[in-house]
């Protein structure tokens, strides 16, 4: 039975895509990991400097709004587009580094398939490196779940990342990309990250060391049966596995029983990586299943191989099958389809991960997980969710229905620029929360989605796992959201979704929504009837929405649409326009008297 089938999404009436105009500079410096966090998102140990904001011989594209376009997936929507050999961009260092993360766009092959071309990386003028880039796992065409094949039209997917490690940059050191050779069209940058990465850490005490057991740790044998045989010795024992500095090819599953620990180096020290000749095979994949209690998984990375998304196949990445009491932290996941699965976890913290460049969700707990977090996460380049809580039935594809789905939260995380879907979700469940986050760069879906879409309920075991208790949103901050879905048209930067069930129990709690591609915040109930879709003991309190529809859409700072059904109290926000077009959704105040300045009702 396959573990983790795709969200099957309903496609809805399109409409034609204006431009947006838009953004300059963002240094994202913020305390490292351990630190008190000092306002919403995940504490980021990296400074983050845009493209169009540095000296450069290139040409600045942007900002501009359309879905098959790559300023659209561009952060701010722009970019800078260096095409001849020796442009360059160009820019100071705020602090020193050893490690950056370029974020850049090549061209794809003719017939598909990527091309491959480098940057030269200068320090003071002086070159320090060649950084290798390449498209291979780049460039979506056509109708979701999408393919490579360029002919099918409708390109999305433009961007990849490279990381570059040991690097000597000190503060106010100049740093120039210039593109080495025009042997591909073009080199697009969106923007660098500088960070300066600790040392490796030790071995901890009493573990067996994977290389004890005939791992080679050089990226070149094949590592699998040697940390299969450490795992279960450990396990045996009692001892940690001890993963140092180096990287592991895997070709195969790594069960993960209880009672083990996997620690490695840290996550810019220990990768596990997959054979590429091999990874068009699903049971060929570097895949980590969590299968008992009380395993914990840290500080290393998986960088995979996979460059299509198809939802017959089961996730690569890390998948929580039925695991408890357990964590997962200092992990990062790129080139996989989904970061983390779980489904069926309990009481599991998913700790300072870090998800990049994904063909599917960065982290989504699924069918029957209850009392797990997920926090201090960054998400980036997802093809789907950043973060999303989905409590399907079982007999959605899944192995076994676990307990009642609930109590979950999403906090301190940052989710930015996937090319599909939005940067929270929550689509059913008891008591869930997302609090303390940051999206930003949503282009083709919401900031924070609350939806009623995809299938909760299981009819036969008689389980409903729709929402219920309080479902609670606070103390977030969404920014450039609300974008073109291509099911389901524009969507609010953050959105109310009753679709064809009800939702009972909505708080929504100081939440600052800013400059929106399209609406503020939107409340919808597509293919409802009978009172299926109505929205019932929903509370908007402190929530504040300047400037929308950046993208040239149809907008309202709040958009109660036609379709919508029920009610809502609004308090303490500031909410310019308001267009409640439903005779029968109502928008009240705090004491029962209609919220002033609604527009009237009707289209």
């Amino acid at each position: 039975m396959n573990s983790s089938p795709g969200k099957v999404r309903r496609a809805k009436t399109a409409a034609a895509i204006p431009l947006l105009p838009r953004l300059a500079f963002v240094v994202a410096c913020a305390a490292g990991p351990g630190q008190a966090h000092a306002g919403v998102g995940a504490d980021l140990p990296w400074t983050t400097y845009e493209a169009e904001a540095m000296k450069s011989t290139g040409v600045v594209l942007g900002p501009k709004y359309d879905p098959y376009l790559v300023e659209t997936e561009s952060s701010g929507q722009k970019c800078v587009k260096l095409g001849a050999t020796g442009e360059f961009v160009e820019f100071s260092a705020a602090a020193k580094a050893n490690a950056l993360v370029i974020r850049y766009s090549l061209p794809d092959a003719k017939e598909g398939g990527g091309t491959d071309s480098s940057l030269e990386l200068f320090i003071n003028g002086k070159k320090a490196r060649t950084l290798p880039l390449t498209s291979r796992y780049s460039w979506l065409y056509g109708k979701y779940p999408f393919s490579n094949q360029p002919g099918e039209g409708k390109p999305r997917n433009f961007y990849n990342e490279l990381r570059v490690k040991d690097l000597q940059i000190a503060k106010d050191d100049v740093i120039r990309l210039q593109r080495a050779a025009a042997d591909t069209a073009y080199c697009i940058v969106d923007f660098v990250d500088l960070e300066d990465v600790p040392a490796a850490r030790t071995a901890p005490a009493n573990a067996l060391c994977v290389l004890d057991f005939g791992a080679g740790g050089k990226g070149g044998t094949d590592d699998t049966d040697a940390l299969r045989r450490c795992i279960a010795e450990a396990q045996k024992q009692g001892r940690p596995v001890w993963v140092p500095a180096g990287d592991y090819k895997l070709t195969g599953d790594i069960l993960v029983p209880s009672a083990v620990t996997i620690q490695g180096a840290g996550m810019w020290h220990t990768t596990f990586v997959g054979d590429e000749k091999l990874y068009g095979q699903s049971a060929r994949r570097v895949r980590f299943k969590l299968t008992g209690r009380g395993i914990h998984l840290a500080d290393f990375s998986i960088a995979g191989k996979l460059n299509y998304r198809n939802d017959n196949e089961p996730n690569d990445g890390v998948v929580g099958a039925g695991c408890a009491d357990s964590t997962i932290s200092r992990v990062w996941l790129e080139h996989t389809k989904t970061g983390i699965w779980i489904y069926n976890g309990t009481n599991l913290v998913i700790d300072g991960c870090r998800f990049r460049d994904l063909l599917a969700d960065g982290v989504n707990l699924c069918v029957g997980t209850s009392g797990t977090v997920i926090q201090n996460c960054t998400a980036r380049g997802t093809g789907d969710d950043c973060f999303a809580m989905w409590p399907a039935a079982s007999d959605q594809g899944f192995v076994g229905q676990g307990p009642r789905s609930g109590h979950n939260v999403v906090r301190h995380c940052t989710g930015q620029l996937p090319f599909l879907a939005n940067g929270g979700a929550i689509y059913g469940g008891e008591d869930n929360r997302i609090e303390d986050c940051l999206f930003t760069d949503i282009s083709a879906g919401c900031g924070i989605l609350i939806s009623t879409t995809f299938p909760t309920s299981d009819e036969q075991r008689k389980i409903d796992n729709n929402f219920s208790g309080t479902t609670l949103v606070r103390n977030c901050e969404l920014l450039r959201c609300g974008g073109y879905d291509h099911d389901w048209a524009w969507r609010g930067s953050f959105q109310v979704c009753l679709d064809r069930r009800s939702i009972s129990g909505l708080t929504i709690s100081r939440v600052t929504i800013r400059d929106s591609i399209s609406s503020g915040l939107t409340i919808v109930a597509p293919g409802s009837k009978k009172g299926e879709g109505t929205l019932s003991q929903a509370r908007l309190e402190q929530v504040n929405i300047t400037g929308t529809g950046l993208g040239g859409s149809p907008h309202h700072d709040l958009w109660i649409r036609q379709d919508a059904v029920g009610g809502a109290t609004l308090v303490n926000s500031q909410i310019a326009d308001i267009r409640n077009e439903s005779v029968n959704f109502s928008l009240l105040g705090e004491t029962g008297e209609p919220v002033p300045g609604q527009a009237a009702s009707g289209p």
